[in-house]
């Protein structure tokens, strides 16, 4: 089955001790399944991966399984510090029922091509569902060209993409490569730079706005994908500033403009700090300049 669309990514809700609120987390997965997002992954850089304990993600996995209930596929970032935690962490969401995983390679020790290579070998092999790699140049842990068609040839269930190098000259030969090599391979961008990456043959994107603003977010997918790239460019202009203010104090600032929208999730945990006054009244006239606050669904 070939990926296409915009995959849905939770934040992790937080009480207000810190700990994880698991039942708000769930009403993330249903709400972005309502609004017509085709794929959950969880826990992305939004979802404050770092932050949480192994047994939180596996908690949290098993959750997301269940919350979508079959309705979506469900994909499960096993990204850590090293192999031996993914491994674990990957089977775990194999068994609870995820269709794949999402891998990063472990950014922290900046690994060079042949164990970079390895890892995602090592990665794909472990399990039979789903594998969705992680190219993110900014970590350095850039998956080359000439890598991705290794990975494609030695891993059968290497299913797609993720390309947050926001550069089209890779992404397009990106492309090129997976068009050439198989029919079902999934392209995606990191976030949701839609207009430029969907006519080179992109599958979609991960989304950072989904669920601040989800009906921009598939319209702009929709008008994409058919063609109508008047109303496309003035949907990505709109976010594109919504994108800039995200990504600022990231995710605090997500968390905030849900509180916005009557959906809140509680704070970050650190370092993450919570966002001052003045960056409350930023948001919050951002959000009222685009027109969210009368255009998408306030509450849950």
């Amino acid at each position: 089955m070939k990926l296409k669309g915009i995959m849905g990514a939770p934040t992790t809700a937080l009480n207000a001790d810190g700990g994880v609120d698991y039942d708000t987390f769930a009403r993330q997965v249903d709400f972005l399944i309502e609004q017509g997002f085709p794929f959950i992954a969880h826990p992305m850089h939004i979802g404050e991966s770092l932050n949480l304990s192994e047994r939180e993600r596996k908690e949290l996995a098993r959750l997301l399984v269940d919350a979508a209930a079959g309705r979506v596929p469900a994909f499960v970032n096993v990204t850590a510090s090293g192999p031996d935690i993914s491994i674990d962490l990957a089977r775990h969401a194999e068994a609870a029922g995820a269709m794949g995983i999402v891998v990063l390679s472990p950014y922290h020790w900046k690994p060079g091509h042949e164990a970079h290579l390895d890892y995602f070998l090592t990665m794909g092999k472990c399990v039979d569902s789903a594998l969705i790699a992680y190219n993110n140049p900014s970590l350095q842990v850039t998956i080359s060209h000439e890598m991705l068609e290794e990975m494609l040839e030695k891993l059968p269930n290497l299913h797609a993409l993720k390309d947050a190098s926001f550069d089209m000259n890779y992404f397009t030969g990106a492309c090129r490569i997976a068009s050439a090599a198989r029919s079902d391979f999934s392209v995606f961008t990191g976030i949701e730079w839609l207009l430029t990456s969907i006519p080179v043959g992109g599958s979609g994107s991960f989304s950072n706005c989904g669920e601040v603003a989800p009906k921009m977010v598939l319209s702009l997918f929709d008008a994409c994908v058919s063609g109508d790239y008047e109303k496309a460019r003035t949907l990505q202009y709109k976010m594109d500033i919504l994108l800039h203010l995200l990504q600022t104090n990231y995710p605090a600032t997500v968390k905030y403009a849900m509180e916005l929208m009557g959906r809140p999730v509680g704070e970050t945990r650190k370092p993450i700090l919570p966002l001052d006054d003045d960056a409350k009244a930023h948001t919050r006239n951002t959000l009222e300049s685009l027109g969210i606050f009368e255009n998408e669904p306030s509450g849950w």
